[in-house]
């Protein structure tokens, strides 16, 4: 069976008080369609428009592989041209993707295309507006964001598969200790239950978002995500109004983060390899408590 996944909820638009009452207050997703009905870069971000404003700037390209214990932190799987990264993957299938691309950076005309819902909530970090690109085939491995912001993710020019978890799962979802993402070793669309136990009857929400869909992403929802073609998507992140939540946030930045980061070069396999034992031992030991309640 694998996964329980249900669908997310879905609006054109929404009310401040509906948003706040239905999703925002008890941490629950939804996809609003409308939220960019007045924002200019839903007709305006094509591709040949953001080739002509960024232009071919060299990026750095990651692919679906298990990341390499021996090699440094994020350690980029080629760089490209911008430009033709863009006609890469609108032309044929790829993994390789650009993570968390400040590209507002290389054209802050940009910012003048988008809307902060501010009328949904505050808290927005306005200074960190981010993109992410894909070619069809490309996957952002199952994690969550360390600094635990809400987050509003605007998809454009194709279609992306999303699959949605409470953080109450972590350890079933074979979380790896000092970090807030999972064992790269199962495939989140079809996973291997006789293999990851663990797994079998964990709860989720599947979607799947088009051009000009906005899914609100709550703090510490664990994601997986799947370019089904060319395209690319805007992180909007804002805090928590809880202040104990920007302390979990900031803790871990400073804790997990930056834990992982120098054992992971200090100790390399033997260090990813210990980690994956002891994510394989809290998952098995949390499905035998009938963990989460």
């Amino acid at each position: 069976m694998g996964f329980i996944l249900k669908p997310v909820d879905t609006v054109e638009t929404i009310s401040t008080e509906d948003f706040q009452k239905k999703y925002l207050k008890p941490r629950q997703p939804v996809v609003i369609k409308g939220l960019t009905k007045d924002w200019p870069a839903r007709e305006k971000w094509t591709p040949e428009y953001l080739k002509s404003v960024v232009g071919d700037i060299k990026v750095p390209l990651y692919d679906n592989s298990k990341a390499d214990p021996a090699k440094p932190i994020n350690s980029a799987t080629t760089h490209m041209a911008f430009d033709e990264y863009i006609d890469l993957i609108k032309r044929e299938p790829t993994e390789l993707r650009i993570f968390f691309f400040n590209i507002f950076k290389q054209a802050p005309q940009l910012l003048n295309d988008v809307v902060l819902p501010k009328d949904l909530m505050g808290g927005f970090l306005e200074s960190m507006p981010a993109m992410f690109f894909g070619g069809s085939n490309s996957v952002t491995f199952l994690h969550y964001d360390i600094d635990l912001p809400h987050i509003f993710h605007t998809h454009f020019g194709g279609r992306k598969h999303v699959i949605l978890f409470e953080n109450k799962w972590k350890r079933r979802l074979y979380c790896l200790p000092n970090a807030t993402y999972a064992l790269e070793d199962y495939d989140v669309a079809n996973p291997d239950t006789k293999r990851f136990p663990a797994l079998e009857g964990v709860e989720g929400i599947e979607l799947f978002l088009e051009h000009g869909d906005t899914l609100f992403m709550p703090t510490g929802w664990w994601h997986w995500m799947k370019y089904l073609d060319g395209s690319y998507s805007l992180s909007l992140r804002a805090w928590d109004s809880s202040i104990m939540r920007k302390a979990e946030g900031l803790f871990n930045l400073a804790t997990k983060g930056g834990v992982d980061s120098v054992l992971k070069m200090a100790l390399k396999t033997s260090y990813s390899q210990y980690r994956e034992r002891v994510a394989i031992k809290r998952a098995e030991r949390a499905l035998a408590k009938g963990q989460p309640a």
